[in-house]
């Protein structure tokens, strides 16, 4: 039985360590997309440090159809906050490639501008950025590399999405944004419409290695071995 309660508080004392011996006084970053996950992690943020040390960042690319859930997060957490459109940005780069670009590759240039965002805003506020990954997502690879799967510290790296909206309760999170339809904003489609099945059933399976569609489960198997490079850090050549 997952104890929401017990893990929000182990989570909160394991931001504080973090900060205590990288970065002592220095404010957590957290790209706000309106999402369970970056609203967990702020809520998470705030308990741990205080609201003053917590910087929301909304970064839509151009109009953000779902921006109203952005803001209505920072408004209940009473953080201080920045909305930077990056829509010229990722046009900018866009523009200046001289060759046709793949679909994931424009799928893909949004994120890891974010994430330069980001680190652009803690490197002038005496920041650390938060990676707001969960493990459901890190799982199957639904994540962009040095996009949103960069960061300085993670704190639901190893929450699935159902133990995520747990915490999100506890922590007394509006239910608009902690059961909130997971979507990148980018492609038009739903998590769960790009990935071919549920978060639910992954997370079944992630769990308890139970899952009831031997197709989904090869698809599964197959996404986790090709994503796995995600996870682990670059290779480097040992010199002897």
């Amino acid at each position: 039985m997952f104890d929401a309660l017990k893990v929000k508080n182990d989570c909160v004392a394991w931001i504080r360590d973090f900060f205590k011996n990288n970065g002592e006084g220095c404010n957590a970053v957290i790209g706000i997309s309106g999402g369970k996950d970056s609203s967990v992690v702020a809520a998470l943020c705030c308990e741990a440090l205080g609201k003053d040390r917590v910087i929301g960042v909304l970064m839509p690319c151009g109009e953000q159809s779902d921006i109203d859930d952005a803001k209505l997060l920072v408004s209940c957490l009473g953080i201080k906050h920045y909305i930077i459109n990056i829509k010229d940005a990722v046009d900018g780069v866009k523009n200046s490639l001289p060759f046709e670009m793949t679909a994931q590759t424009v799928t893909n240039i949004p994120p890891r501008i974010r994430m330069t965002t980001l680190y652009a805003v803690a490197q002038s506020h005496n920041g650390r950025v938060v990676n707001t990954c969960n493990l459901s997502e890190d799982w199957v690879g639904y994540s962009t590399r040095y996009g949103d799967s960069a960061g300085d510290f993670s704190p639901l790296s190893n929450l699935t999405v159902q133990e995520v909206k747990a915490i999100g309760a506890v922590l007394g999170l509006p239910d608009r944004l902690v059961n909130k339809t997971p979507a990148d904003g980018l492609c038009g489609k739903t998590d769960e419409d790009n990935l071919g099945f549920t978060y639910a059933v992954l997370d079944r399976y992630i769990r308890q290695g139970v899952i009831d569609n031997p197709e989904i489960k090869e698809l599964i198997d197959k996404k986790h071995a090709q994503n796995l490079f995600k996870l682990r850090l670059m290779p480097s050549f040992e010199y002897d």
